[in-house]
């Protein structure tokens, strides 16, 4: 075995992981652009349909996202309509999103997108259950 191998780009677990990152969301643009929604305004608004209301700690933790990457998507939602954001009467420094009318009508048109996202991939039930196990499995290590 070469001391360089290691570097070989199909030695490489980050490489197919980014790869299938890439062809998973060019796979999703066609059917977000219909809900004129980006992938990450996408998951953000699948946090808010099952949460309703959510204060933005609990969405950045939801997301694994940081603060300062979730404000610029929650102020385009606010924007296109689909959530409104306030402080806490309580807390002042806590801010609290929540859905609108419009927000919680778009529900009913992603409804389709999961199901045929998943025609999309030629993975058995068995098989995209491993794959979700093993991502979160990565995604649950604890941060340095």
């Amino acid at each position: 075995m070469d001391k360089y191998d290691s570097l070989l780009l199909k030695n490489q677990l980050c490489f197919p992981t980014y790869a299938v990152s890439n062809k998973i969301l060019r796979r999703y643009q066609p059917l977000l652009e219909k809900l004129d929604l980006t992938y990450t305004q996408y998951i953000v608004m699948m946090v808010m349909w099952e949460k309703g209301k959510v204060n933005e700690k609990e969405l950045c933790k939801a997301l694994f996202l940081k603060s300062n990457t979730l404000a610029p998507l929650l102020k385009k939602l606010k924007e296109k309509g689909f959530i409104e954001i306030h402080k806490d009467k309580v807390d002042k420094r806590n801010i609290v999103i929540s859905l609108t009318d419009k927000g919680k009508k778009l529900k009913e048109k992603a409804v389709e997108v999961p199901p045929s996202i998943a025609k999309e991939f030629n993975l058995s039930e068995e098989e995209a259950i491993q794959f979700y196990k093993i991502l979160y499995k990565i995604l649950d290590e604890k941060e340095d």
